[in-house]
């Protein structure tokens, strides 16, 4: 291993989880929890996997990110619900759970891309309606600095992981837990922890709103890598991720976003 690719590995969602963790800290839950949708985590574990294992690969595990998203809702939602009766390490237990039993299940789940899409589409649309309705935070929950060495430091861990195991996972195991809640993990539990459950319940309901852009990145990644490469692939992708991100936001309820947020 390079030493560039080694600091790729160690800094970069360690980086961009620190963005978000500011953004959290200035707009509140509901904001970060959108823009932790994006491919913070996934993007650049598809970035390594393409170096590393090729385009081809990155492609294949890229479509299989799309898949995990509807694990990844069922994270959420199950998450949404057991915290607002118990704690984190029993709420993060309960989605866990029901994230390693969806995820197993999708495993033998074939569809073809267009399809696949149409589908994750249909769940995002009812998944906001499958969390339960609480009042808007009247708190956010800023994260102090061993908050945040604690996020940095899962968010480099998994990446190491999800990369260094590859060549045993495959390209489409590797494209599973490419899209491992780990965004939703270190913000929603720590939300939840500061906050309470109607803090962590508005981060999970923008989360659901910032996957459209995440499930079309997948598929622009699935489409687009294997015959043009990293450069137009993930200028493609992102801007893909970008556009829809912004019509989402402007489609979402007034206030989905919290309305802790501080101008």
């Amino acid at each position: 291993m390079s030493a560039t690719m080694l600091a790729a590995k160690l800094l970069l969602v360690p980086s961009l989880i620190l963005l978000l963790s500011l953004a959290q800290r200035r707009w509140g839950a509901g904001l970060a929890g959108w823009l932790s949708a994006f491919p913070v985590y996934a993007g650049p574990v598809l970035l390594i996997l393409s170096v590393e294992q090729g385009h081809d690969f990155a492609a294949q595990a890229a479509e299989g990110t799309l898949y995990a998203v509807v694990a990844t809702l069922a994270f959420c939602i199950a998450y949404g619900w057991t915290c607002l009766r118990h704690g984190v390490l029993l709420s993060l237990f309960a989605a866990a759970l029901t994230y390693a039993l969806t995820v197993s299940i999708l495993q033998f789940v074939y569809l073809p891309l267009w399809l696949a899409f149409l589908v994750v589409l249909g769940l995002l649309t009812v998944a906001p309606h499958a969390l339960p309705k609480r009042p808007p935070p009247t708190r956010s929950a800023p994260p102090g600095n061993i908050d945040l060495v604690l996020r940095m430091a899962l968010g480099a861990t998994m990446v190491l992981l999800v990369t260094y195991f590859a060549d045993v996972m495959g390209p489409r195991t590797s494209g599973l837990f490419g899209m491992f809640p780990l965004m939703s993990t270190v913000l929603v539990t720590f939300s939840h922890h500061h906050a309470g459950p109607d803090c962590a319940v508005a981060l999970l309901r923008g989360m659901f709103y910032g996957f459209y852009g995440f499930a079309s990145f997948c598929v622009v990644m699935t489409l687009v890598l294997p015959g043009h490469g990293l450069l137009v692939s993930f200028a493609a992708g992102l801007s893909t991720v970008l556009a829809l991100q912004l019509i989402s936001k402007r489609l979402m309820p007034k206030n989905a976003l919290g309305t802790d947020a501080r101008s």
